[in-house]
């Protein structure tokens, strides 16, 4: 299986940043084969040609279809992260929520 490489974002990469340390240690756990990492949202474009997933912080729920839009050309699947997983830091539901984004990549 091919690795699924994940970006998650917020507004200064702060609470993304805390959530993805989280989600390494369960892909490290779980033995998955798959990458996170977050970034500021204002790094999002540096990455496009480089991820399979973006997850945005639910804060930015109402700019969803415009970072679709952004990423279609790049084949990148675009979502919200749940708030309960966000607020948590929970990275097995993390990983789990983006497995699920990622199918068919």
């Amino acid at each position: 299986m091919e690795e699924l490489r994940v970006l998650l974002s917020c507004g200064a990469g702060m609470s993304s940043g805390f959530l993805a340390s989280s989600a390494r240690k369960a892909i490290k756990k779980q033995k998955e084969n798959m990458t996170v990492e977050a970034r500021s949202k204002s790094e999002i474009t540096d990455y496009l040609n480089s991820i399979d997933v973006l997850l945005l912080g639910p804060h930015y729920a109402s700019e969803l279809e415009n970072y679709k839009s952004m990423a279609e050309p790049y084949h990148v699947k675009v979502d919200v992260i749940p708030k309960d997983i966000y607020s948590h830091l929970d990275g097995a539901r993390l990983i789990e929520f983006a497995k699920e984004i990622g199918k068919g990549k």
